[in-house]
This record gives C-alpha cells, sequence and structure tokens, in this order.
C-alpha cells in the first residue's frame, strides 16, 4: 500500500481507530496465575469500537485467536497494509455492529501487542522476560481480560465472542466469572485441544527451540532471532487451518514456474502450494514474537476445561448465560463432534443454546473467511439478547 489515505467506506467502517493501554494488578494486587505465580503490573493493550450506552447495556467483548492482537477492526493510520483481522465483521452495519454495540477487543495476557508477555521487561532483572516469563494459561487470559471490562466501567457485558483460542477463552469465561455476560458466542472452537492439535502446537515448538537463533529465549537485541524455526511453526499451524478442499482449490498440484518437474533434490518445493506456506512463514515472523507463540501454544494445549471445573456440565452450568455455538464441515482442527459435546452438556444443564454447523470448505479459518452466514446468525441472537427474550 502507498501513502495515500486507505480506501475505506467511513459507512462501513470504524475508520482509523487508535490502541488504548491500561495497567491493572498493581502491587500489592498482583494477578495470582493458575501456576501459583504472581505477576503484576500488567499492561493491557485494546482497543474499542462504537459507544457504551447509558445503561451500558451494548458491550461485547471479542476474544482473538491465537495469533490475533486487540486490532480487530479499522485502521491505525493512512499507512497500514490491512485493517483489522476482523474488519468485514466488526463495524457500522456489520455483525457486530457498532451503531448499536460497544466492542472491546484486547490483546492476551503473554501477547506480543502490547500487552505484558515474554518481550516486556522483567522488573526484578531490568531486561525482557524471555522464557522466564510465568506460565500462562486460558484462565489467566481471562482474568485479565475480566479485570479489563470492569476497569472500563462495565459490570455486565451484553456478550463474549470469539473463536478458536478465542472460543476457549470464551468457555473459561462463562465457567470462571458466570455472573458477567449474558450471552456467550464460541464458534469454531471445544472444551479442550484434540491430541491431533497438541501434537501440531509440538512440532512448531520444536522448530523454534531447535533454531540456533533462539538461544534460550534470550534473542532480544540481537541482529536476528529465531526466524526460520517461528516460519516454520507457522507453516505447520497453518495446514491445520485449511482444508483438503480448500488446498485443492488453491494450488492442486499446480508448480510454481513452468509446466515441468525439474527433479532437483535440492530445490526444497516446485509447487505452489510450497511457495504459499513459505510467504505465510516469512510474513508471520514480521509480526510474531517466537516466545509468545511458545506461551501460547502451551496455553492451548493445556485447556481443558472439564477437567478445571470436574466435567463440562459443572462448567458450564456455573452460568444462566444464553450460548451460540457454530463449527464448520470441513474444520478438522475443531471438528463438529467437539462442539456437540458442549451442547450436550448445556441441554442437560437446560441452558438456553443454538448450535448451528455450517456447510464450509474452508476449514479452520472460515469464521473468519465466511462472514455473512456468521452475521446471518449473530444479528438476531444478540438482539434477542439485548431485548431479554
Amino acid at each position: 500500500m502507498t501513502d495515500e489515505q486507505p480506501s475505506f467506506d467511513p459507512d462501513h467502517s470504524v475508520g482509523f481507530v487508535e490502541t488504548q493501554f491500561a495497567t491493572l494488578f498493581e502491587s500489592p494486587n498482583e494477578l495470582v496465575l493458575e501456576s501459583g505465580a504472581k505477576l503484576g503490573p500488567i499492561t493491557v493493550a485494546y482497543e474499542t469500537y462504537g459507544e457504551l450506552s447509558p445503561e451500558k447495556d451494548n458491550a461485547i467483548f471479542v476474544c482473538h485467536a491465537l495469533t490475533g492482537d486487540a486490532h480487530v477492526a479499522g485502521w491505525h493510520d493512512a499507512k497500514d497494509r490491512k485493517p483489522g483481522w476482523w474488519e468485514d465483521f466488526v463495524g457500522p452495519g456489520k455483525g457486530l455492529d457498532t451503531n448499536r454495540y460497544f466492542v472491546i477487543c484486547a490483546n492476551v495476557l503473554a501477547g506480543c501487542k502490547g500487552t505484558t508477555g515474554p518481550m516486556s521487561v522483567d522488573p526484578a532483572t531490568g531486561k525482557p522476560y524471555g522464557l522466564h516469563f510465568p506460565f500462562i494459561t486460558v484462565g489467566d487470559m481471562v482474568a485479565v481480560h475480566s479485570e479489563l471490562v470492569r476497569h472500563l466501567g462495565v459490570d455486565r457485558l451484553l456478550a463474549v465472542v470469539g473463536g478458536s483460542l478465542g472460543g476457549m477463552q470464551v468457555l473459561e469465561w462463562v465457567a470462571r466469572f458466570p455472573d458477567q455476560i449474558r450471552a456467550a458466542v464460541c464458534l469454531a472452537s471445544a472444551a479442550r485441544l484434540s491430541a491431533q492439535g497438541i501434537a501440531f502446537n509440538v512440532v512448531g515448538r520444536r522448530a523454534i527451540l531447535s533454531d540456533p537463533m533462539f538461544k534460550n529465549g534470550e534473542y532480544y537485541g540481537e541482529p536476528e532471532g529465531p526466524r526460520y524455526g517461528l516460519a516454520l511453526a507457522r507453516m505447520v499451524a497453518h495446514i491445520t487451518y485449511l482444508s483438503e478442499v480448500s488446498f485443492e482449490d488453491k494450488f492442486g498440484r499446480r508448480l510454481q514456474q513452468g509446466d515441468r518437474l525439474q527433479y532437483n533434490l535440492e530445490k526444497e518445493t516446485e509447487f505452489q502450494v510450497g511457495s504459499y506456506l513459505h510467504y505465510q512463514g516469512k510474513r508471520f515472523v514480521e509480526r510474531f514474537d517466537a516466545n509468545s507463540y511458545l506461551c501460547l501454544t502451551h496455553a492451548m494445549d493445556y485447556f481443558d476445561l472439564a477437567e478445571t471445573y470436574g466435567s463440562l456440565e459443572q462448567a458450564l452450568g456455573r452460568t444462566n448465560a444464553r450460548f451460540l455455538l457454530s463449527s464448520y464441515t470441513s474444520d478438522w482442527l475443531f471438528p463438529t463432534t467437539q462442539s456437540r459435546e458442549l451442547v450436550s452438556a448445556l441441554l442437560n444443564r437446560r441452558k438456553d443454546v443454538t448450535f448451528v454447523e455450517l456447510e464450509s470448505s474452508k476449514g479452520h479459518d472460515a469464521f473468519l473467511l465466511e462472514i455473512e452466514p456468521l452475521q446471518r446468525m449473530i444479528e438476531p441472537f444478540l438482539e434477542q439478547t439485548r431485548a431479554g427474550q
């Protein structure tokens, strides 16, 4: 993109936005983490869109996925290459309509986009935490977000919305702070990560830890960090975000150059799909931190709602929130069977739950890419929740 103003329609975008920062859990009220360690003060990067109603009954919190951040919609400045990661879903007249709702999104604890994480300076040493950053769980992330909501003067949220790791946060929120939410929207997620999902995370972390430039996590200030390992971790993960059909539709067996195989062992890939994965890895290194990737994937692996609260029924029975759950037919990272487990637990506790399995060939990323069916689901759900129906 050039230095010209981004080409957004002011009637259908939140426009230019600014990331804000809050300092929470200052001494002597540090956050007690699930591991037992204490952490504080904690800086939280967040953005808000729309206006909070006088009754404070229209606030919606968006929980981002593994590599997301607080910038869910709009543009920071005219040099931005892209708007926020859910621009098509958050804004005037969109699924999360900022003409009607006050939308909040914050970077998670242990992230690398402004919230306290491994890149932050450890007050005890005066150097970045690196691998000395405390072990963080999904519950710890939610504890910080919950406190941020109170900091913003909101006692009860109309809804908490999230997909993937964001959906895990939604489920943890209704169990941990059941009176703070009127509705929960959980997209392409589950009460725990499958063994297959954990396996992909293990491979990604191994790629980072094996990079000679990782230097035990103390690469800050060095000319080069573990960019090869981090890029490989992203390439592996990105495979899980798509489906077999989407790979075939995008690439098939098409070659990157020419129309003949070169029979060259020194050439890593001749196929377009390989070039695409390399591009995804390269771009990811430009915007994400390897230590944060280690922290957040470990948090996903550890998340187990039933184990934490005794059972899914006990976890989800703690709240009177309404639920909207969706899965996607081609999502093999968080398959529909896991969503149905949640639905069964909610029905067993006689909770208000709506479940939709959406037909899609886009795989796990469908909740980010296919906005129209999502919008058709969520608009009436939020309207009915606010009206008290």
